[in-house]
């Protein structure tokens, strides 16, 4: 078996997410780091208690060091998985730097809660919306879209998941625009629009992109152990980086297309989601239906995938 792993990104997280992993030692030690890059105690945010956790500035370290805390585990329990590609998106791109071996754990886990206040800084400055649009008649959205900008409307296509669902972000109010429109055009079967604490990949967070610009400026990024598959280009990071990982905040993801490289290119005939969901794995069967697709997202789902695996017990 030849396997891609998949990384989620921020929309993914559920309050209690991890607590089950934190009596395995190297997964504690990967929350306890996080919680000193961020300085927040992440293991409280992920009790969620307060209602903390939906929060970018919270979220993306804590979504980030519960990957990262689970794909650690995973190379000390399962050493010869045969791990062919990885895409991670958006967020979850920083999770495949560390699994491929191109950023070191500290330096991922500070990136991270940098991205999160920038990230965050910009989202407070505008109500922002984003809706999924499943089923979509891709070419009449595009052109929708691109004509309401031209009436000044700050709405975009953000999120390329699958060639059954595309994500529109921008100002709730041009958000809301673009949804009814598209209702009544009957271009698309479903519209739902999402909880979210911004508007990510359009141009409202260029802000954010100047700021990471800056941040990612001297750090070192080593060659990937493992092709990681950018959501930006849908092609494999090769010494860019620093250029992609900036300009990520402010374009459309691709993950549909990442998923369709990793099946020609790495010719990958399993996925492995690591992530509180399953909606990375809906979307690469929406892809390639003959995918088969695990998921990791508890310590069960962690346990039964080594057993099964790799015929030892986790």
């Amino acid at each position: 078996m030849s396997y891609g792993i998949l990384f989620s990104g921020q929309g993914a997280q559920k309050a209690g997410m991890g607590l089950d992993f934190l009596d395995d030692d190297l997964f504690k030690e990967t929350i306890e780091k996080a919680s000193l890059a961020s300085q927040e105690d992440l293991v409280a945010i992920l009790r969620d208690e307060n209602g903390e956790l939906d929060k970018t500035i919270n979220v993306q370290p804590a979504l980030v060091a519960f990957e990262i805390g689970i794909f650690r585990m995973l190379k000390r329990d399962c050493p010869h998985l045969n791990i062919s590609g990885m895409v991670g998106l958006s967020l979850g791109e920083y999770s495949a730097m560390y699994a491929s071996g191109s950023l070191d754990l500290e330096n991922t886990l500070s990136l991270v809660s940098d991205r999160a206040r920038y990230m965050q800084e910009d989202a407070d400055q505008i109500e922002n919306g984003m809706a999924a649009i499943l089923k979509p008649k891709l070419n009449d959205i595009e052109v929708l879209v691109q004509g309401l900008q031209k009436q000044n409307k700050r709405v975009y296509i953000a999120n390329y998941n699958s060639p059954k669902q595309v994500v529109i972000a921008g100002e709730k109010c041009s958000v809301a625009l673009a949804s009814k429109q598209i209702k009544d055009q009957d271009l698309a079967k479903r519209i739902i629009m999402l909880k979210v604490n911004g508007a990510f990949h359009t141009p409202l967070f260029n802000n954010a992109k100047t700021k990471m610009t800056k941040r990612l400026a001297n750090m070192k990024f080593q060659e990937s152990k493992t092709p990681v598959i950018s959501n930006t280009t849908a092609l494999p990071f090769s010494g860019n980086w620093r250029e992609i990982m900036a300009k990520q905040l402010t374009v459309p993801t691709h993950f549909g297309s990442c998923i369709q490289y990793l099946v020609e290119h790495e010719q990958i005939d399993q996925t492995l989601e690591i992530g509180p969901g399953k909606v990375l794995s809906s979307f690469a069967r929406q892809v390639d239906r003959h995918l088969k697709c695990s998921h990791i997202g508890n310590y069960a789902e962690y346990q039964t995938f080594v057993e099964e695996e790799h015929g030892i017990k986790g």
